[in-house]
């Protein structure tokens, strides 16, 4: 009988950590009427550039108001931005911070000549910034590895992403210059 309660408990707490792991990084409201997606990778300047000069306008208009929520998928175009989506999918609760403190700072932890450099600038980063995150641990996690990986396998199967970042608006792929007017005009029409 211990064994099967064993078992059991192993079962579900495996379950419940590899769902952890792989929940969609969402800002705003679960049930808006709008979802937003943005195929993005960490080392990509663009997305960076989205989440400094965008995302904070988006956010205050359409995310914090129950308009729309945004999905933040994983399109890593490189290794190092291969980690870093596994580091900042790593901890869920902290998933969204992390994820605007590698772009806000993608410079400070980018650099190196070989991945082992990059990683470590990584590791470094994340402990100055006070996440905790066993980074080891994450970087080895098979159940994010293949989340990550899914979800560059999705957006060319299903959107044919080519390039981050990439929005897609209501399973629909934006096509204009991606600049808050465009968004904004594109998104008003769905309210």
């Amino acid at each position: 009988m211990k064994k099967i309660y064993l078992l059991i408990f192993i079962f579900f707490g495996l379950t419940v950590g590899v769902n952890a792991d792989t929940n969609r990084l969402v800002s705003g409201e679960i049930d808006a009427k709008i979802t937003i997606i943005a195929y993005e990778s960490l080392t990509c300047s663009h997305c960076a550039s989205f989440h400094k000069d965008i995302y904070p306008q988006l956010k205050k208009d359409f995310l914090d108001t129950g308009l729309a929520k945004i999905e933040f998928r994983h399109f890593p175009l490189d290794i190092a931005a291969f980690n870093a989506a596994k580091i900042a999918q790593c901890n869920y609760d902290q998933g969204l911070e992390i994820l605007e403190s590698l772009y806000s700072n993608q410079q400070e932890w980018i650099k190196g000549k070989s991945i082992e450099e990059v990683n470590n600038n990584l590791k470094n980063f994340i402990e100055k910034k006070g996440f905790k995150i066993n980074f080891e641990k994450c970087i080895n996690n098979k159940n994010i590895e293949d989340f990550v990986l899914n979800d560059r396998v999705e957006g060319v199967k299903n959107f044919k992403v080519n390039a981050t970042p990439t929005i897609i608006i209501n399973n629909k792929k934006f096509e204009k210059s991606l600049n808050y007017k465009n968004l904004k005009k594109i998104l008003e029409k769905l309210i």
